[in-house]
């Protein structure tokens, strides 16, 4: 099976569903490991270019592996484009709601509020790391495979103009949305941040994450990139490659220490 496969297997039941709105998109699902508290907690954001036709499923392997792995796991889900009330800002609203829902957790799940990270994998990176740019009690964030410079991925027209969909327009167009909403130009000086990207992915360049490290190194920002060689979009949320066997897991387990 290609890592892609992931997308369409069924993952193993979440062990309880929290919801942080009205809407029947306003949900996360969480899964807690059998060892004792205070644990490391994880809000994951799924990807799929903010669009209505990707949810939160396939991110379910993602989260009982990292389960297993001893870390408290969150599985977002938001409105997205197609929604109501999705786009800009509806779906960053959803995903800074949700953050809150994990935080107010703390006593319900024996979470330990000084190891808190915020994942997210392609679209998911953007709304992962813009979480952090906007809620100073977040300290640590991962992007995976993540789409962390808007203005780019318009001039690429990655999967169809899928940004200017979230965004409501172009950057001439809706200018105030992308400064909101581009990680590459908002400011994160307190939180850790770490991109990682296979140097084979044909669906986000791994340029993007390579090049958002080079400046925000010099913003003197604390980020960092693992690039891994041969490794394609999908690999890094599979948890039956062995890219995330050997980097994924471990990096999340280093960050939550």
């Amino acid at each position: 099976m290609s890592a892609e496969d992931i997308l369409s297997v069924a993952p193993p039941p979440a062990d309880h569903r929290l919801s942080y709105g009205a809407d029947p998109n306003q949900f996360v699902d969480v899964r807690i490991p059998t060892s004792k508290g205070p644990l490391p907690s994880l809000l994951n954001i799924h990807g799929g270019f903010w669009r209505a036709r990707y949810d939160l499923t396939h991110a379910g392997h993602l989260c009982q592996a990292l389960r297993l792995a001893g870390v408290a796991t969150f599985n977002v889900e938001y409105r997205r484009v197609g929604n109501a009330g999705g786009g800009w800002p509806g779906t960053f609203d959803d995903v800074r709601a949700a953050y809150r829902l994990v935080r107010q957790s703390t006593k319900k799940y024996s979470l330990d509020l000084e190891r808190v990270a915020a994942m997210g994998h392609s679209a998911g990176g953007q709304l992962a790391i813009c979480l952090a740019a906007h809620e100073s009690s977040l300290r640590r964030v991962i992007s995976l495979a993540g789409v962390v410079d808007l203005k780019r991925a318009f001039e690429l027209h990655l999967s169809n103009d899928a940004v200017v969909e979230f965004l409501g327009g172009t950057p001439t167009e809706v200018p105030d949305h992308y400064r909101e909403a581009d990680p590459l130009v908002l400011s994160i000086p307190h939180a850790k941040q770490w991109l990682v990207h296979g140097s084979a992915d044909d669906t986000v360049p791994p340029a993007f994450s390579r090049d958002y490290v080079a400046i925000k190194k010099q913003k003197r920002e604390d980020v960092h990139l693992l690039e891994i060689p041969d490794c394609g979009h999908f690999d890094v949320i599979d948890p039956r490659s062995e890219v995330f066997k050997k980097h994924i897991s471990s990096l999340v387990s280093s960050v939550l220490a």
